[in-house]
């Protein structure tokens, strides 16, 4: 593909973001025949997971259910080596995607989509690059996903600190030396956890960070089973269907029981500890119970489960009351891990509680909290992303009148949408695994697969019947928001401060953007929207072609 600045490059589809999203988008559009170009700001494909190369860095979904199923010969090809795969194995398997479909050659690297605005004279959008090419193309094609846009605090003095910083979702390509050094780590959230046990045993002496103590179960991780490995492709097409109808994506085949209040507590205890010793999150909310998200008093039995391992496993009486937390379990970022709790056992292990004495600064020297200054050579920031909203807010995109996103969206006040797919104001423009979707509260290949499919459906749709516009309708869109914030509030999730909600950025607005009824439930509406002549949506010819 040219890069020439004077040359307007027209196609049928820009995609964003050559992840899970982007690299099956590009397939899907490109089988159709459509031309279509993926952009990718890294200098390799894999998304998220070709960013995030720190030490520990684990998929908590199971490979096996963490993978496409659009192709068996794909899924029966591919060996996982673990339960739990660690990061390179996964990039490995993106990069074969992007090999066995022959993929690179539509993907241009090293760039970056910066504006994408909405031509209403001829029904396309004009698209900008950071390395000064102009595109021109009929469908805008979001798949940057909820989770790229890395969330870094604006500590006062972050310039003047003379050692070395990193944040672990734009991890360096080469080894980070820990030998030795004194390490501060800021954020104990799923990928604090996976890095804090993983350079304990290098560094001289690590510090903590902790604002909000978090529940964390053990991983169990092991080496898979190759006679496992083969039943699973062996069932190929009924795994593949349990795990699209299912209420996660999970191909699950253990039922969680009612309620937790139901059962005595030693039968409860009993459950747990299976639960427990089974490892994974995925066991205590696939078999045990199915009221700990919404109801209080059924989640506090397990959240006072998890204390109690948690005052067994820390030798520190103190230091283990500093790790108990008290929200409700399950309603930030379910974690698990490999000895995480274990670590606060070793000499040079340190935490402090943020939250009681706050960061003031990064000094030259290292951090200062309102209780004194601790002295580091590296700083690591595991403070995750601007999640939902803030992989959108960084690309200039406009629509209808000029309106940008942020502008529609009130900054993120009032985010609608229809499905998670599209917006009203923005034809033609579609969002994979978008806000008010399931998307992370979800198997997220499983809701990719379904939004790719999906949206390339619906663009065939618009070819067959010579449409040229495709735009969600206003009613449509706040009946749609107005039933997410109905499920949603019915549940826990919202009465936590959390990632999910914005809550880890500062100034962001609170508001939960995630779809709770269910995979298989959503998967059923969107498929009866596209059944009714893609009900809820406004199709049109224009006069003139696109």
């Amino acid at each position: 593909m040219t890069n020439k600045k004077d040359k307007i490059i027209k196609l049928d589809a820009v995609v964003v973001g050559a992840g899970f999203s982007g690299l099956y988008m590009l397939y899907r559009l490109r089988e159709a025949g459509f031309s279509t170009r993926v952009f990718e700001a890294a200098d390799g494909v894999g998304g998220v997971w070709h960013k995030n190369r720190y030490p520990g860095a684990r998929c908590d979904n199971e490979s096996i259910d963490y993978n496409f199923t659009f192709s068996e010969e794909l899924f029966k090809e591919w060996n996982w080596s673990h339960k739990f795969s660690e990061q390179s194995e996964i990039l490995d398997y993106l990069n074969y995607v992007a090999d066995k479909f022959d993929l690179r050659r539509d993907i241009q690297l090293n760039t970056r989509i910066t504006a994408a605005h909405y031509d209403e004279e001829i029904n396309r959008w004009n698209i900008q690059t950071d390395e000064g090419s102009t595109l021109s193309a009929k469908y805008f094609i979001s798949g940057a996903g909820c989770l790229s846009a890395a969330n870094i605090p604006k500590f006062k003095g972050l310039d003047s600190f003379d050692g070395e910083w990193y944040h672990t979702g734009n991890w360096p390509k080469e080894k980070v030396n820990f030998k030795g050094k004194r390490v501060g780590v800021i954020g104990t959230g799923s990928t604090g956890v996976q890095l804090i046990p993983a350079i304990a045993e290098e560094v001289d002496h690590l510090t903590v960070f902790q604002r909000t103590p978090q529940y964390s179960v053990p991983a169990r991780n092991h080496p898979y089973d190759p006679e496992y490995l083969k039943q699973v492709k062996d069932n190929f097409s009924e795994f593949k269907r349990k795990r699209r109808y299912s209420f996660g994506g999970f191909p699950n085949d253990v039922e969680a029981r009612p309620s937790a209040l139901k059962d005595t507590p030693e039968e409860r205890e009993k459950l747990y500890e299976a639960a427990w010793q089974k490892g994974a999150v995925s066991s205590f909310f696939l078999e045990t119970y199915e009221d700990l998200t919404v109801n209080e008093e059924a989640n506090e039995t397990l959240a006072a489960f998890i204390r109690k391992k948690i005052r067994e496993i820390v030798k520190d009486p103190e230091l283990a009351e500093k790790l108990m937390p008290t929200y409700y379990y399950g309603t930030k970022r379910p974690i698990q891990d490999t000895n995480y709790y274990e670590t606060y056992n070793r000499e040079n292990v340190s935490l402090v509680d943020v939250k009681a004495k706050p960061i003031v600064e990064i000094t030259p020297k290292g951090i200062r909290t309102t209780d004194g200054e601790y002295e580091l050579d590296i700083i690591v920031f595991a403070t995750g992303y601007d999640a939902m909203t803030g992989s959108l807010f960084k690309i200039d995109i406009r629509g209808k009148d000029g309106i940008t996103l942020k502008e529609k969206w009130e900054d993120g006040e009032q985010v609608k949408t229809y499905l998670g797919i599209a917006t009203s104001g923005f034809p033609n423009m579609f969002m994979i695994t978008g806000p008010e979707s399931p998307s992370v509260l979800s198997n997220v290949p499983t809701s990719i697969e379904q939004h790719v499919e999906w949206i390339s459906d619906c663009i065939e749709y618009l070819r067959e019947n010579e449409m040229n516009i495709f735009e969600a309708k206003e009613e449509a869109e706040e009946e749609w928001s107005k039933h997410c914030r109905e499920v949603a509030e019915a549940t826990l999730f919202t009465k936590t401060d959390s990632w999910y909600l914005g809550a880890n950025v500062a100034g962001k607005p609170r508001r939960f953007l995630i779809y709770l009824g269910g995979v298989g439930p959503y998967r059923e509406k969107c498929s009866e929207v596209a059944a009714k002549g893609y009900e809820g949506f406004s199709l049109r010819s224009s006069l003139k072609k696109a």
